[in-house]
């Protein structure tokens, strides 16, 4: 595990013992001697970890440690003190330290002090980060296509591998990302994201690497990058062959020397991380365009998963609806035999996305009823449907044009009923009746 650690403390000799003895696990160590120091150190470089000596020659500890939480409220203090007793314990962590020492202190069990406080921050930057990015909509429950399965597989075992997923847009390539990382000895670290082609190149450098306060105009403040916050686990980069050609040098710098600096910085940061790229375009081509790096490419494709989309695996898409169905979308809905029918005949462009998509409009219109032809809402042109048997199969605009004359009779003819009824706009439906001469 790599850490950032900061030391206050106004004896030199047991600041000096302790930077010497943490940098030799190629942590990050700085020292400061006072309060108004250390303030300063914390805002400029953005710490994991701050042990924090109570007694300062010009500020109370107490009054300190909650400085330094109000600068940064993530960051974990570990509080150090040659005067321990319950009340300043009590005191201490009821103003967030994560953990309190009482000096002298065995290395060993400060050691592990300061691993735990990190591995604490990094699981609640990493919450922050990725709070917005649900995943209980991804179909965990789908047993993908056994090759594709045993290449997760592999990949997941071969944990230290940079990976580079292939595939359509919509075929899946971040919850393939997030298989790789839970079946790897990363699981317990974190899973961290971000979309190259969303960025700057200067904004996308910040959320990578981090930067330095005073590093651009709005850096008011150091701020960890993805990289540091991921720690020993996984950061994934989708739609990598967006990645801007003055980034690629600094990204295949992390891939082969495990090393970076903050954007503005002078300092080299350890990173232990597994990078994952992800692509919907040949990355080949974008190397034959000279838009991407040769040297980089080579670099990630040690293992290359391409996903097929999903009009070529027209098994598993009857599996995935049952699992979006039952994801929360959707009230146990079920689906007709003519929907399950237009589902696999339909060639997807969207892949699963649009599938997923498309399940969960189908069942906001169809009201807690059996999910039909006419609420899945696909082209009318996907074309007839197989024959199974000997019984013929019906188009979906002979079944729509049915479903659209049921609604009218149940509804004496009036339009804005017949509408409702079939869970549509009154506008939509008009226009499927001059669609289907109805009128």
């Amino acid at each position: 595990m790599t850490v950032s650690l900061l030391i206050v403390d106004d004896d030199a000799s047991v600041r000096d013992t302790l930077i010497e003895y943490f940098e030799t696990f190629e942590w990050t160590v700085r020292g400061a001697g006072s309060a108004t120091a250390g303030r300063q150190l914390a805002a400029e470089h953005a710490p994991n970890v701050v042990l924090l000596d109570l007694r300062l020659p010009d500020a109370d500890g107490i009054r300190t440690l909650d400085a330094l939480r109000a600068d940064d409220p993530e960051i974990a203090v570990i509080v150090l003190t040659g005067f321990a007793d319950v009340r300043t314990a009590v005191s201490a962590m009821q103003h967030g330290a994560v953990d309190l020492l009482e000096k002298p202190v065995d290395l060993d069990v400060l050691t592990q002090a300061v691993e735990r406080a990190a591995a604490r921050g990094r699981a609640s930057r990493e919450l922050e980060v990725l709070r917005a990015r649900v995943r209980a909509d991804e179909p965990s429950a789908v047993r993908l296509a056994p090759t594709l399965d045993e290449l997760i597989t592999l990949a997941a075992q071969n944990a230290d591998a940079p990976v580079l997923l292939q595939g359509e847009t919509g075929t899946g390539k971040g919850f393939v990302a997030r298989q790789i990382h839970e079946r790897s000895a990363r699981r317990h670290e974190p899973f961290v994201e971000i979309n190259c082609a969303s960025l700057s190149s200067t904004f996308f450098e910040s959320e990578l690497f981090g930067h330095e306060r005073g590093a651009f105009t709005d850096a008011r403040q150091a701020k960890r990058g993805l990289l540091e916050v991921a720690g020993d686990g996984t950061v994934f980069l989708d739609e990598i062959a967006e990645l801007g050609a003055d980034v690629q040098p600094r990204l295949l710098k992390v891939l082969e020397e495990h090393a970076f600096r903050r954007l503005g910085g002078t300092t080299v940061l350890r990173s232990r991380a597994r990078v994952i790229g992800a692509t919907h375009l040949p990355l080949a081509d974008a190397v034959a365009d000279r838009k991407f790096r040769a040297d980089l490419y080579y670099r990630l494709q040690v293992l290359t998963l391409t996903l097929p989309p999903l009009r070529a695996r027209p098994e598993e898409i009857l599996p995935l609806a049952q699992v979006f169905l039952a994801s929360g979308h959707a009230d146990d809905h079920t689906l007709t035999r003519a929907a399950q029918d237009a589902l696999v005949e339909y060639k997807w462009p969207g892949n699963i996305r649009e599938l997923k998509n498309t399940l969960w409009r189908a069942s906001i219109l169809a009201r807690g009823e059996p999910i039909n032809v006419v609420h899945l809402g696909l082209p009318s042109d996907a074309g007839a449907l197989a024959t199974r048997g000997n019984t013929p199969v019906r188009t979906l605009e002979e079944t729509e044009r049915d479903a659209i004359r049921s609604a009218l009779r149940s509804a004496n003819g009036n339009r804005s009923q017949a509408a409702r009824l079939l869970g549509i706009a009154r506008s939509t439906l008009l226009e499927k009746l001059r669609k289907y001469s109805l009128e």
